[in-house]
């Protein structure tokens, strides 16, 4: 960073301890009058008070950890049940529906034994024989 583009043009090519102990009006944006408030409310004079001032610290501290932060259980717990509630809305297993009427697996398959008949694969395989054994009849 061009520190030229921070401070005032009066402070333009100054080294790094003259604007440490400068007034903070040379910083770009704070007018005399902001750096008057500022030494009435807080005793911040010059850029160094202004920088080692607790409150400032504080923020810097606080806004840089809130980056970092994790989420905490009870977020994290919300954040899981949102997503369970959205996959059993919309479930990614299930298949498009070309009939209207079906908008989703009822029961997940994860939770049907397929030695039991997955699906009523049974009774579709049955169908199915019967089916063709209609058609060879008819043909």
């Amino acid at each position: 960073m061009n520190i030229d583009t921070v401070v005032d043009k009066e402070y333009v090519g100054h080294t790094f301890r003259a604007l440490a102990d400068a007034p903070t009006s040379a910083l770009r944006g704070l007018s005399a009058k902001d750096a008057k408030s500022l030494a009435q409310a807080f005793n911040v004079v010059t850029v160094r008070d202004l920088a080692n001032l607790e409150f400032v610290k504080w923020a810097v501290a606080i806004t840089t950890l809130a980056e970092l932060e994790q989420e905490t259980p009870a977020e994290q717990a919300k954040e899981t049940l949102l997503d369970n509630g959205v996959e059993m809305t919309f479930p990614a297993s299930d298949p498009v529906s070309v009939d209207a009427g079906v908008t989703r697996i009822e029961v997940p398959p994860e939770m049907v034994s397929a030695h039991e008949d997955h699906q009523h694969a049974a009774k579709v395989d049955q169908s199915t024989k019967d089916g063709l054994k209609e058609e060879a009849a008819t043909h």
